[in-house]
């Protein structure tokens, strides 16, 4: 069968051509002349290219351009920045419509719990909306240390200081504490704010195969000596895969190479654990085993900020000089209090931890029988459904939309293309009868060979 437009070509065919266009395209917006040659050359000529003054000719906005307009033409409508008419937990409305909600991190049904909620509210009535100024100066609140103290004692650590950004929390961090005479290594799918944090420092920055301690330790036994600091940083469980890595293993070599570990637990506290105490429970570690544990507040603490956990050497010179929380305003009393409730309700409520973790062991089994490809996801609340095209994934998307199902799409550069997935967030809050609905609509939408 073919389309209007390309006589004789198929659709698939047609396809692939618009995408290897496409992709030229943006190649060619990689290639074009460097600054410093558009600057030499504006210079002899008295002119300054558009470029410097447009932000329609930023190189980054052009490229987003072409993709849109690969994605039009490939008759692919944006999945992002869905409007949600309310709590997102395991359904949401969207555009007046019910749908099954894959596509949020409220892995314990926190955001919306009426305990949540009610703390929250009662924070803002007594200390108002904002707490105005930075917490160094005038901005300190007695909430704040309250949930500090909490995260603290769930680390079993010293102390622990609370971020107003969970991007930011690690940005910050990891900038200010390294500099041009360390190293940083780190999985090579760490989050983004960990490179961000990277490449502040100043640190050199070397990635090691996703997982792989043994990759790690040959780093290690090669470059440890030609540095001063050095830290190493993993996920607890990793965003795009689902899955984690072997805790005591990164510990003894990190111990055995003196160097820093830092753990982001921004998916693993809530999911990971008997009681949702995130991977150090997992593996029955000590708080102490780890040097910075680092986790968002965002996702199963029901609020929004970061927080780091450890020494108190670790945390008082956070405090006093780190200008992520240093030049910050103070996370909002409102905030802090949803977040520290929503650690209280988990440490009251471990059955709602073991039901996720059964819902997730649920949804990866009966997707893996149906020969869904979910990668190397271990099933704790995130399950990748692996497409190997940007495009297939955006489409099964759309169609899982028109069927009530809301899952995002992964596209490259994101992940490799031939990595492009949907990602399924998976709460407490969904039913067997959800997450065998999607599984089914998934099989029988999905392209190609499962």
């Amino acid at each position: 069968m073919t389309k209007k437009g390309l006589p004789g070509l198929s659709a698939s065919i047609k396809d692939k051509l618009i995408q290897q266009a496409l992709e030229r395209k943006l190649r060619q917006a990689g290639q074009e002349p460097s600054s410093r040659t558009m600057f030499q050359s504006s210079t002899r000529k008295s002119a300054i290219p558009e470029a410097f003054y447009r932000f329609d000719q930023h190189p980054g906005y052009r490229q987003l351009q072409i993709m849109n307009e690969g994605a039009a033409r490939m008759g692919v409508r944006s999945p992002f920045f869905k409007m949600h008419e309310g709590t997102a937990g395991a359904d949401t409305r969207i555009g007046g419509k019910l749908y099954a909600n894959y596509a949020s991190y409220n892995y314990l049904g926190m955001s919306g719990d009426p305990v949540v909620q009610a703390a929250a509210r009662q924070a803002m009535e007594r200390y108002g909306t904002s707490v105005s100024a930075s917490r160094l100066v005038s901005g300190e609140r007695p909430i704040h240390r309250e949930l500090e103290r909490a995260l603290a004692d769930l680390y079993e650590t010293d102390d622990a200081i609370s971020f107003v950004s969970g991007h930011a929390t690690n940005v910050s961090t990891i900038g200010y504490l390294f500099g041009p005479r360390d190293l940083i290594l780190h999985d090579e799918f760490i989050h983004n704010s960990i490179l961000q944090g990277a490449q502040l420092s100043g640190a050199r920055r070397l990635p090691f195969p996703h997982n792989d301690s043994a990759a790690l330790d040959a780093i290690l036994n090669e470059q440890r000596h030609q540095f001063e600091r050095v830290l190493i940083v993993l996920e607890g469980i990793y965003s795009m895969d689902g899955d984690y890595p072997d805790l005591p293993r990164f510990i003894e070599i990190k111990r055995r190479h003196k160097a820093f570990l830092m753990v982001d637990e921004a998916h693993s506290l809530g999911v990971m654990g008997k009681r949702g105490y995130g991977i150090r429970e997992h593996f029955g570690l000590s708080g102490k085993d780890v040097d910075i544990w680092m986790g968002t507040l965002s996702k199963t603490l029901a609020g929004c900020g970061g927080y780091i956990a450890g020494e108190t050497a670790l945390i008082e010179h956070l405090k006093f000089l780190a200008p992520g929380f240093l030049y910050s305003v103070g996370m909002p009393p409102s905030v802090a209090a949803a977040s520290l409730a929503a650690l209280r309700r988990m440490q009251e409520l471990p059955e709602r931890v073991a039901t996720l973790q059964a819902r997730g062991r649920y949804f990866l089994e009966t997707a893996q029988a149906a020969g869904i490809d979910t990668g190397t996801s271990t099933g704790l609340a995130v399950v990748p459904a692996i497409t190997a095209s940007s495009l297939k994934a955006a489409r099964l998307s759309a169609a899982l939309f028109e069927r009530g199902i809301n899952v995002q799409p992964i596209l490259y550069p994101a992940v490799a293309e031939q990595s492009a997935r949907l990602r399924f967030f998976i709460s407490c809050l969904h039913t067997e009868e959800q997450l065998s609905h999607a599984v089914k609509s998934l099989n029988e939408l999905m392209p190609g060979p499962k």
